[in-house]
């Protein structure tokens, strides 16, 4: 039997979805199997172990949203450099003995690289990408630039900081918008996910607003065409290699697919799977989800997410996401799920993959004087 410990919470925006998501993992894995640990980490950013209430050892009914209560400050963790996960005690640190961390923190502080350095300096395996896959993944700007590089298709964007909307420059930075693709158009951080602090501005006096309200959530901010266009999701599982499988469609009920009807309206989307899509498109957008992976050195798992323009039928790559959303509505088990790959067989695939890309890693060489 495995031990695994269940990384949920964070300091990032997006800390009650990764209760939720974490929820539905911890239920799932099957309990013949591993032995789970689950590490709770605070708004504040402090790592303690916690309970799991009883219902988390059966998997709940089909669409029921379940969520793993509000970490509680019990016993410290701590990560030791070469050494793991260990546990803080009044008397001594006793060591968690982990053979596998399954972060299940979306955003800022688990998406973007930092946990995934953190645990590779402790010497840990873990699920999903790693630091540079999760960096590129989170950075939608530099995720873009790659793409771009690769003669993928993306929609026309331009990228902001503060300087850019200072009073001597924002009137060249609005002319800059209305050559390149006009109103209205899309404003989000550049690094956050779950569509926080994005908008949609329709006119050039909404236009600072919207980017400040970005700016909240990242260094720098996106500003993106409006594309008149379906919204398609494909799950990528994988290391060297990846497979993908056949996409979803999001039918927003809100203006577009925000935070809001991702998470708290349960009637804010339509999800579709598989997508009503012709064979050709279906297969174009699995292939394109292939090589954005690839591009963006992604390894174990990623959402990726594209437009289809609802009147010329083309594809544009989106964004990506590391770890996606696993709550009971969320599209990436669901997908793989249609293309025939249950659930608890889902999370069995992305523990072996983060043992086998650990293995790897261990096998190469760091030490110069042995060579």
């Amino acid at each position: 039997m495995k031990t695994i410990a269940v990384l949920y919470g964070g300091k990032s925006g997006e800390h009650e979805v990764s209760l939720i998501s974490a929820s539905s993992i911890v239920a799932h894995l099957d309990k013949a199997k591993y032995s789970i640990v689950p590490i709770g980490i605070t708004k504040k950013g402090e790592w303690y172990l916690q309970h799991l209430p009883e219902w988390a050892y059966t998997p709940p009914e089909q669409g029921l949203m379940r969520s793993l209560p509000e970490v509680e400050n019990a016993e410290r963790v701590v990560a030791v450099p070469g050494d793991g996960l260990w546990l803080e005690t009044e008397n001594c640190l006793q060591n968690l003995n982990i053979d596998i961390v399954f972060p299940v923190l979306h955003g800022t502080f688990g998406e973007d690289g930092t946990v995934q350095g953190l645990l590779e300096t402790a010497s840990l395996p873990y699920v999903g990408a790693d630091v540079l896959g999760s960096a590129v993944g989170m950075d939608k700007e530099i995720s873009k630039r790659l793409w771009l590089s690769a003669g993928l298709p993306v929609v026309d964007y331009i990228s902001v900081n503060k300087e850019d909307i200072a009073e001597e420059n924002f009137q060249a930075l609005v002319r800059k918008i209305e050559t390149r693709f006009g109103w209205p158009c899309f404003i989000k951080p550049a690094c956050s996910g779950s569509s926080v602090g994005t908008s949609k501005v329709n006119h050039p006096d909404a236009l600072k607003a919207a980017i400040l309200s970005a700016l909240r959530w990242s260094e720098r901010a996106l500003l993106e065409a409006f594309v008149e266009a379906r919204e398609i999701e494909c799950a990528v599982l994988g290391n060297d290699k990846p497979v993908a499988f056949p996409p979803g469609e999001v039918v927003p009920s809100h203006e577009f697919y925000d935070y809001e009807a991702k998470y708290k309206d349960p009637n804010g989307a339509l999800l579709l799977i598989p997508a009503p899509l012709s064979e050709e498109t279906k297969n174009r957008i699995m292939s394109l989800a292939l090589s954005a992976y690839k591009y963006a050195s992604i390894k174990g798992m990623a959402r990726v997410d594209f437009f289809v323009e609802k009147i010329t039928g083309s594809v544009f790559l989106n964004e990506i996401n590391t770890i996606p959303g696993f709550t009971a509505i969320s599209m990436y088990p669901q997908m793989c799920t249609s293309g025939g790959l249950q659930y608890p067989d889902l999370l069995d695939k992305l523990i072996g993959l983060g043992l086998d890309q650990y293995a790897t890693r261990r096998a190469l060489e760091y030490d110069f004087s042995k060579v």
